[in-house]
Protein backbone atom coordinates (compact mmCIF):
# COMPACT_ATOMS: atom_id res chain seq x y z
CA UNK A 1 0.00 0.00 0.00
CA UNK A 2 1.36 3.18 -1.05
CA UNK A 3 0.84 6.68 1.34
CA UNK A 4 2.81 9.05 -0.92
CA UNK A 5 0.44 11.84 -0.77
CA UNK A 6 1.23 14.61 1.33
CA UNK A 7 -0.31 17.53 3.40
CA UNK A 8 0.89 20.49 5.05
CA UNK A 9 0.36 21.35 8.74
CA UNK A 10 0.75 24.16 10.69
CA UNK A 11 3.95 24.41 12.55
CA UNK A 12 5.67 22.54 9.22
CA UNK A 13 4.87 18.81 10.46
CA UNK A 14 3.92 16.67 7.35
CA UNK A 15 1.11 14.44 7.47
CA UNK A 16 1.01 11.62 5.30
CA UNK A 17 -2.08 9.45 3.63
CA UNK A 18 -4.24 9.91 1.32
CA UNK A 19 -6.51 6.77 0.47
CA UNK A 20 -4.83 4.65 -2.02
CA UNK A 21 -7.02 4.04 -5.20
CA UNK A 22 -6.73 0.07 -4.78
CA UNK A 23 -7.96 0.35 -0.94
CA UNK A 24 -10.76 2.87 -1.95
CA UNK A 25 -11.88 0.53 -4.42
CA UNK A 26 -12.00 -2.33 -1.82
CA UNK A 27 -13.34 -0.74 0.81
CA UNK A 28 -16.62 0.17 -1.52
CA UNK A 29 -16.54 -3.23 -2.12
CA UNK A 30 -16.46 -3.97 1.62
CA UNK A 31 -19.69 -1.72 1.60
CA UNK A 32 -21.67 -3.10 -0.41
CA UNK A 33 -21.14 -6.04 0.42
CA UNK A 34 -22.33 -5.64 3.97
CA UNK A 35 -25.06 -3.19 2.81
CA UNK A 36 -26.37 -6.63 1.19
CA UNK A 37 -26.36 -8.59 4.66
CA UNK A 38 -27.64 -6.15 7.12
CA UNK A 39 -27.52 -7.92 10.77
CA UNK A 40 -29.48 -7.12 13.77
CA UNK A 41 -28.17 -5.75 16.88
CA UNK A 42 -26.10 -8.34 18.89
CA UNK A 43 -27.03 -10.83 15.27
CA UNK A 44 -23.87 -9.39 13.55
CA UNK A 45 -21.87 -12.30 13.19
CA UNK A 46 -21.30 -12.60 9.52
CA UNK A 47 -20.21 -8.64 10.25
CA UNK A 48 -18.12 -9.40 12.78
CA UNK A 49 -16.34 -12.25 10.94
CA UNK A 50 -15.84 -10.21 8.08
CA UNK A 51 -14.11 -7.09 9.79
CA UNK A 52 -12.15 -9.42 12.01
CA UNK A 53 -11.05 -11.61 8.81
CA UNK A 54 -9.46 -8.21 7.19
CA UNK A 55 -7.87 -6.95 9.96
CA UNK A 56 -6.09 -10.04 10.54
CA UNK A 57 -5.08 -10.19 6.65
CA UNK A 58 -3.38 -7.05 7.55
CA UNK A 59 -1.67 -8.75 10.37
CA UNK A 60 -3.51 -7.14 13.23
CA UNK A 61 -4.90 -8.99 15.81
CA UNK A 62 -8.68 -7.92 16.59
CA UNK A 63 -10.87 -9.12 19.76
CA UNK A 64 -14.07 -10.15 19.20
CA UNK A 65 -16.17 -8.77 22.52
CA UNK A 66 -17.66 -10.74 24.97
CA UNK A 67 -21.24 -10.67 23.68
CA UNK A 68 -20.09 -12.87 20.56
CA UNK A 69 -20.60 -9.75 18.26
CA UNK A 70 -18.23 -6.70 17.19
CA UNK A 71 -14.83 -6.51 18.44
CA UNK A 72 -11.71 -3.75 19.11
CA UNK A 73 -8.28 -4.04 17.87
CA UNK A 74 -5.14 -1.83 18.79
CA UNK A 75 -3.09 -0.28 16.26
CA UNK A 76 0.67 0.56 17.49
CA UNK A 77 0.86 -2.16 20.45
CA UNK A 78 2.99 -4.43 21.01
CA UNK A 79 1.37 -7.69 22.70
CA UNK A 80 -1.70 -8.49 23.19
CA UNK A 81 -3.43 -5.57 24.98
CA UNK A 82 -1.92 -1.78 25.55
CA UNK A 83 -1.01 -1.10 29.01
CA UNK A 84 0.43 2.15 29.28
CA UNK A 85 -1.88 4.43 30.42
CA UNK A 86 -5.16 6.13 29.17
CA UNK A 87 -3.43 8.19 25.59
CA UNK A 88 -5.07 6.42 22.68
CA UNK A 89 -7.21 7.35 20.31
CA UNK A 90 -10.51 5.27 19.82
CA UNK A 91 -12.10 5.16 16.25
CA UNK A 92 -15.70 3.88 16.97
CA UNK A 93 -18.02 2.35 14.39
CA UNK A 94 -21.55 0.83 14.91
CA UNK A 95 -22.27 -2.43 12.79
CA UNK A 96 -26.23 -3.07 13.13
CA UNK A 97 -28.62 -2.76 10.71
CA UNK A 98 -32.67 -1.80 11.32
CA UNK A 99 -35.45 -4.19 11.03
CA UNK A 100 -37.10 -2.48 7.31
CA UNK A 101 -37.32 -3.49 4.19
CA UNK A 102 -34.89 -1.94 1.72
CA UNK A 103 -37.21 -0.19 -0.80
CA UNK A 104 -34.42 0.64 -3.68
CA UNK A 105 -35.61 -1.05 -6.74
CA UNK A 106 -32.36 -0.22 -8.88
CA UNK A 107 -29.61 -0.36 -6.59
CA UNK A 108 -27.62 -3.67 -7.11
CA UNK A 109 -26.28 -3.69 -3.85
CA UNK A 110 -29.55 -3.86 -2.44
CA UNK A 111 -30.16 -5.57 1.27
CA UNK A 112 -30.84 -9.29 0.14
CA UNK A 113 -32.40 -10.33 3.35
CA UNK A 114 -36.42 -9.72 4.02
CA UNK A 115 -37.19 -7.00 6.09
CA UNK A 116 -33.70 -5.64 7.39
CA UNK A 117 -31.39 -3.06 5.80
CA UNK A 118 -28.64 -0.38 6.38
CA UNK A 119 -30.98 2.49 6.89
CA UNK A 120 -29.30 4.52 9.23
CA UNK A 121 -25.50 4.26 7.70
CA UNK A 122 -23.24 2.01 9.63
CA UNK A 123 -22.03 0.47 6.80
CA UNK A 124 -20.52 3.13 6.00
CA UNK A 125 -19.17 4.11 9.50
CA UNK A 126 -17.70 0.73 9.76
CA UNK A 127 -15.73 0.60 5.82
CA UNK A 128 -14.85 3.81 7.05
CA UNK A 129 -12.88 2.69 10.37
CA UNK A 130 -11.97 -0.33 8.99
CA UNK A 131 -10.30 1.68 6.33
CA UNK A 132 -8.60 3.50 8.44
CA UNK A 133 -7.68 0.98 10.53
CA UNK A 134 -5.89 -0.65 7.22
CA UNK A 135 -4.31 3.29 6.70
CA UNK A 136 -2.77 3.79 10.12
CA UNK A 137 -1.54 -0.09 10.35
CA UNK A 138 0.99 0.48 6.83
CA UNK A 139 2.04 3.76 8.50
CA UNK A 140 3.03 2.17 11.81
CA UNK A 141 4.73 -0.53 9.92
CA UNK A 142 6.45 2.55 8.45
CA UNK A 143 7.20 4.11 11.45
CA UNK A 144 5.08 6.95 11.09
CA UNK A 145 2.29 6.53 13.85
CA UNK A 146 3.29 8.54 16.46
CA UNK A 147 0.70 7.29 19.07
CA UNK A 148 -1.49 3.67 19.52
CA UNK A 149 -5.12 3.44 18.05
CA UNK A 150 -8.07 1.58 18.96
CA UNK A 151 -10.66 0.59 16.60
CA UNK A 152 -13.35 -0.32 18.02
CA UNK A 153 -16.31 -1.85 15.95
CA UNK A 154 -19.36 -2.49 18.41
CA UNK A 155 -22.76 -3.94 17.94
CA UNK A 156 -26.62 -3.05 18.74
CA UNK A 157 -26.36 0.80 18.46
CA UNK A 158 -29.68 0.49 17.50
CA UNK A 159 -30.76 -1.80 20.54
CA UNK A 160 -31.71 0.83 23.31
CA UNK A 161 -29.83 1.05 26.01
CA UNK A 162 -27.10 0.58 22.84
CA UNK A 163 -24.48 -1.75 22.58
CA UNK A 164 -22.34 0.51 23.42
CA UNK A 165 -22.18 -0.44 27.30
CA UNK A 166 -21.59 -4.04 26.14
CA UNK A 167 -18.17 -2.78 24.23
CA UNK A 168 -17.11 -0.82 27.78
CA UNK A 169 -17.78 -3.91 29.80
CA UNK A 170 -15.71 -5.38 27.22
CA UNK A 171 -12.77 -3.07 28.39
CA UNK A 172 -13.19 -0.95 24.84
CA UNK A 173 -11.86 2.02 26.99
CA UNK A 174 -9.42 0.66 28.66
CA UNK A 175 -6.14 2.83 27.56
CA UNK A 176 -8.38 5.14 25.79
CA UNK A 177 -7.64 9.04 26.21
CA UNK A 178 -10.32 10.28 23.60
CA UNK A 179 -12.60 8.86 21.40
CA UNK A 180 -14.06 10.23 18.06
CA UNK A 181 -17.03 9.00 15.81
CA UNK A 182 -18.79 9.80 12.74
CA UNK A 183 -22.38 9.24 11.51
CA UNK A 184 -23.94 9.73 8.05
CA UNK A 185 -25.76 12.68 7.11
CA UNK A 186 -27.69 12.76 4.15
CA UNK A 187 -28.04 17.12 4.69
CA UNK A 188 -24.60 17.12 4.15
CA UNK A 189 -22.30 17.33 1.08
CA UNK A 190 -20.06 14.49 0.15
CA UNK A 191 -16.74 15.87 1.16
CA UNK A 192 -17.66 17.98 3.90
CA UNK A 193 -18.75 17.44 8.00
CA UNK A 194 -20.79 18.75 9.94
CA UNK A 195 -19.21 19.89 13.58
CA UNK A 196 -20.68 21.54 16.60
CA UNK A 197 -18.79 21.61 20.36
CA UNK A 198 -21.58 20.63 22.96
CA UNK A 199 -24.59 18.35 22.26
CA UNK A 200 -24.99 17.52 19.14
CA UNK A 201 -27.67 14.64 19.24
CA UNK A 202 -30.26 14.39 22.29
CA UNK A 203 -31.22 11.76 24.86
CA UNK A 204 -34.00 9.08 23.52
CA UNK A 205 -35.99 6.93 26.05
CA UNK A 206 -38.69 4.84 25.14
CA UNK A 207 -42.58 4.55 26.53
CA UNK A 208 -44.36 1.64 26.36
CA UNK A 209 -48.18 2.22 28.20
CA UNK A 210 -50.58 -0.31 28.45
CA UNK A 211 -54.43 0.83 29.48
CA UNK A 212 -57.07 -1.15 31.06
CA UNK A 213 -60.31 -1.19 32.01
CA UNK A 214 -63.34 -3.60 32.31
CA UNK A 215 -64.64 -2.80 28.69
CA UNK A 216 -68.49 -2.85 27.22
CA UNK A 217 -70.98 -1.44 24.81
CA UNK A 218 -70.54 2.02 23.23
CA UNK A 219 -74.23 2.53 23.81
CA UNK A 220 -72.98 3.03 27.49
CA UNK A 221 -70.34 4.63 27.86
CA UNK A 222 -71.10 6.16 31.41
CA UNK A 223 -71.02 2.48 32.72
CA UNK A 224 -67.49 1.87 32.57
CA UNK A 225 -64.21 3.08 31.42
CA UNK A 226 -64.42 4.54 27.67
CA UNK A 227 -60.79 3.32 26.93
CA UNK A 228 -60.66 4.51 23.75
CA UNK A 229 -61.30 7.85 24.85
CA UNK A 230 -58.64 7.41 27.21
CA UNK A 231 -56.13 6.48 25.26
CA UNK A 232 -56.67 9.53 22.69
CA UNK A 233 -56.40 11.87 25.74
CA UNK A 234 -53.16 10.00 26.98
CA UNK A 235 -51.76 10.71 23.44
CA UNK A 236 -52.88 14.37 23.13
CA UNK A 237 -52.68 15.67 27.22
CA UNK A 238 -49.67 13.68 28.31
CA UNK A 239 -47.32 16.02 26.29
CA UNK A 240 -48.64 18.62 26.92
CA UNK A 241 -48.76 18.09 30.78
CA UNK A 242 -45.08 17.67 30.27
CA UNK A 243 -44.39 20.11 28.12
CA UNK A 244 -45.44 22.55 30.87
CA UNK A 245 -43.16 20.68 33.57
CA UNK A 246 -40.24 21.65 32.16
CA UNK A 247 -38.10 24.66 30.92
CA UNK A 248 -38.92 24.75 27.16
CA UNK A 249 -35.55 24.90 26.15
CA UNK A 250 -35.07 21.77 27.12
CA UNK A 251 -36.51 20.35 24.22
CA UNK A 252 -38.47 17.68 25.63
CA UNK A 253 -40.37 15.80 23.42
CA UNK A 254 -42.83 12.96 23.19
CA UNK A 255 -44.06 11.26 20.36
CA UNK A 256 -46.26 8.80 19.36
CA UNK A 257 -45.33 5.62 17.30
CA UNK A 258 -48.04 3.06 17.92
CA UNK A 259 -51.84 3.53 19.45
CA UNK A 260 -54.00 0.42 19.09
CA UNK A 261 -56.93 -1.07 20.90
CA UNK A 262 -60.29 -2.82 19.95
CA UNK A 263 -61.58 -4.93 16.95
CA UNK A 264 -65.27 -3.85 16.75
CA UNK A 265 -66.81 -0.14 16.20
CA UNK A 266 -69.40 -0.88 18.55
CA UNK A 267 -67.32 -2.44 21.64
CA UNK A 268 -65.34 -0.47 24.22
CA UNK A 269 -62.65 -2.85 24.13
CA UNK A 270 -60.59 -3.44 27.45
CA UNK A 271 -57.51 -3.19 26.64
CA UNK A 272 -55.24 -0.41 25.10
CA UNK A 273 -51.61 0.09 24.01
CA UNK A 274 -49.73 3.27 23.61
CA UNK A 275 -45.68 3.35 22.62
CA UNK A 276 -43.73 6.01 21.16
CA UNK A 277 -40.31 8.25 22.58
CA UNK A 278 -39.20 10.81 24.95
CA UNK A 279 -36.46 12.80 23.47
CA UNK A 280 -34.79 15.33 25.02
CA UNK A 281 -31.85 18.45 24.31
CA UNK A 282 -30.70 18.79 27.62
CA UNK A 283 -28.89 16.26 29.97
CA UNK A 284 -30.19 17.47 33.48
CA UNK A 285 -33.79 17.14 32.15
CA UNK A 286 -33.60 13.53 30.48
CA UNK A 287 -32.12 12.86 34.15
CA UNK A 288 -35.64 14.08 35.58
CA UNK A 289 -37.80 12.52 32.82
CA UNK A 290 -38.91 9.29 33.93
CA UNK A 291 -40.75 10.64 37.01
CA UNK A 292 -42.27 13.78 35.44
CA UNK A 293 -43.49 11.68 32.75
CA UNK A 294 -44.59 8.64 34.46
CA UNK A 295 -46.45 11.08 36.80
CA UNK A 296 -48.49 12.87 33.87
CA UNK A 297 -49.85 9.43 32.43
CA UNK A 298 -50.89 7.82 35.56
CA UNK A 299 -52.88 11.50 36.16
CA UNK A 300 -54.66 11.34 32.86
CA UNK A 301 -55.50 7.88 32.85
CA UNK A 302 -56.66 7.98 36.76
CA UNK A 303 -58.90 10.83 35.42
CA UNK A 304 -60.55 8.76 32.70
CA UNK A 305 -60.79 5.77 34.73
CA UNK A 306 -57.90 3.67 33.31
CA UNK A 307 -55.55 1.77 34.88
CA UNK A 308 -52.29 1.88 33.59
CA UNK A 309 -49.44 -0.11 33.18
CA UNK A 310 -45.96 2.15 32.33
CA UNK A 311 -43.01 0.29 30.86
CA UNK A 312 -40.54 3.39 30.83
CA UNK A 313 -37.25 2.20 28.97
CA UNK A 314 -34.19 4.45 29.80
CA UNK A 315 -32.52 4.92 26.15
CA UNK A 316 -29.17 7.26 25.90
CA UNK A 317 -28.19 10.37 26.76
CA UNK A 318 -27.25 13.32 24.62
CA UNK A 319 -24.01 12.87 22.72
CA UNK A 320 -21.84 16.15 24.36
CA UNK A 321 -18.98 17.06 21.82
CA UNK A 322 -15.91 18.00 24.28
CA UNK A 323 -14.43 21.23 23.06
CA UNK A 324 -10.94 19.84 22.47
CA UNK A 325 -11.83 16.71 20.59
CA UNK A 326 -13.97 18.98 18.83
CA UNK A 327 -11.29 21.14 17.70
CA UNK A 328 -9.15 17.71 16.98
CA UNK A 329 -11.60 16.09 13.77
CA UNK A 330 -11.60 20.60 12.42
CA UNK A 331 -8.06 20.45 12.76
CA UNK A 332 -7.52 17.40 10.67
CA UNK A 333 -10.46 18.11 8.40
CA UNK A 334 -9.09 21.30 7.56
CA UNK A 335 -5.42 19.34 6.87
CA UNK A 336 -7.07 17.19 4.77
CA UNK A 337 -9.46 18.99 2.46
CA UNK A 338 -9.53 23.09 3.49
CA UNK A 339 -11.29 24.75 5.12
CA UNK A 340 -14.22 24.91 3.68
CA UNK A 341 -14.98 21.35 4.13
CA UNK A 342 -16.16 22.01 7.92
CA UNK A 343 -19.57 23.51 8.21
CA UNK A 344 -21.87 24.23 11.45
CA UNK A 345 -24.18 21.84 12.27
CA UNK A 346 -27.54 21.90 14.58
CA UNK A 347 -28.42 19.56 17.45
CA UNK A 348 -30.71 16.41 16.36
CA UNK A 349 -33.44 14.97 17.71
CA UNK A 350 -31.98 11.41 17.30
CA UNK A 351 -30.41 9.73 19.29
CA UNK A 352 -26.57 7.59 19.50
CA UNK A 353 -25.49 5.78 22.16
CA UNK A 354 -21.80 7.11 21.31
CA UNK A 355 -22.90 9.00 24.60
CA UNK A 356 -21.92 6.22 26.60
CA UNK A 357 -18.59 6.50 25.60
CA UNK A 358 -18.74 9.91 26.44
CA UNK A 359 -19.54 9.10 30.44
CA UNK A 360 -15.77 7.94 30.60
CA UNK A 361 -13.77 9.74 28.27
CA UNK A 362 -13.79 13.19 26.12
CA UNK A 363 -14.81 12.98 22.52
CA UNK A 364 -16.69 13.88 20.02
CA UNK A 365 -18.96 12.88 16.82
CA UNK A 366 -18.82 14.32 12.96
CA UNK A 367 -21.82 15.03 10.83
CA UNK A 368 -20.12 12.85 7.89
CA UNK A 369 -21.62 14.55 4.60
CA UNK A 370 -23.08 11.82 2.52
CA UNK A 371 -25.58 14.03 -0.43
CA UNK A 372 -24.24 13.76 -3.54
CA UNK A 373 -23.82 18.07 -4.19
CA UNK A 374 -26.06 19.00 -6.40
CA UNK A 375 -28.47 16.35 -5.31
CA UNK A 376 -32.55 17.80 -4.68
CA UNK A 377 -34.00 14.60 -3.08
CA UNK A 378 -33.00 13.54 0.07
CA UNK A 379 -32.83 10.04 1.15
CA UNK A 380 -33.32 10.68 5.00
CA UNK A 381 -31.84 8.17 7.43
CA UNK A 382 -34.53 5.34 8.82
CA UNK A 383 -36.31 5.10 5.22
CA UNK A 384 -36.14 2.07 2.88
CA UNK A 385 -34.35 3.98 -0.14
CA UNK A 386 -31.11 5.50 2.09
CA UNK A 387 -28.47 5.28 0.62
CA UNK A 388 -24.81 7.76 0.19
CA UNK A 389 -22.60 9.14 -2.41
CA UNK A 390 -19.94 6.65 -1.94
CA UNK A 391 -17.20 9.35 -1.82
CA UNK A 392 -17.84 10.01 1.62
CA UNK A 393 -16.08 6.89 2.78
CA UNK A 394 -12.87 8.09 1.53
CA UNK A 395 -13.52 11.12 3.24
CA UNK A 396 -14.14 9.72 6.48
CA UNK A 397 -11.12 7.02 5.98
CA UNK A 398 -8.91 10.64 6.02
CA UNK A 399 -10.53 12.61 8.63
CA UNK A 400 -9.78 9.59 11.01
CA UNK A 401 -6.43 8.92 9.67
CA UNK A 402 -5.89 12.64 9.92
CA UNK A 403 -6.70 13.22 13.52
CA UNK A 404 -4.90 10.31 14.52
CA UNK A 405 -1.80 11.79 13.18
CA UNK A 406 -2.40 15.13 14.37
CA UNK A 407 -3.40 13.72 17.94
CA UNK A 408 0.07 11.91 17.69
CA UNK A 409 1.62 15.77 17.45
CA UNK A 410 -0.10 17.09 20.10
Amino acid sequence: MSLESEVDLPGGAVLPGALPDALRAELIAFRRDMHMHPELGNQEFRTTAAIKERLERAGLKPRVLAVGTGLVCDIGVEGEQWDGGPSMLALRADIDGLPIPDTKTECPYRSTVPDRAHACGHDVHTTVVLGAGLVLAELHRQGALPRPVRLIFQPAEEVLPGGAADAIKSGALEGVGAIIAVHCDPRVDAGKIGLREGPITSACDRLEIGLDGPGGHTARPHLTTDLVTAAARVVTDVPALVGRRFDSRSGLAITWGRVESGHAPNVIPQHAELSGTVRCLDLEAWRQAPDVVVAAIDEVANLHRAKSEINYVRGVPPVVNEPGVTELLREAMIARRGVDSVEGTEQSLGGEDFSWYLEHVPGAMARLGVRTPGERHVRDLHQGDFDVDESAITVGVELFTAAALVNGLR
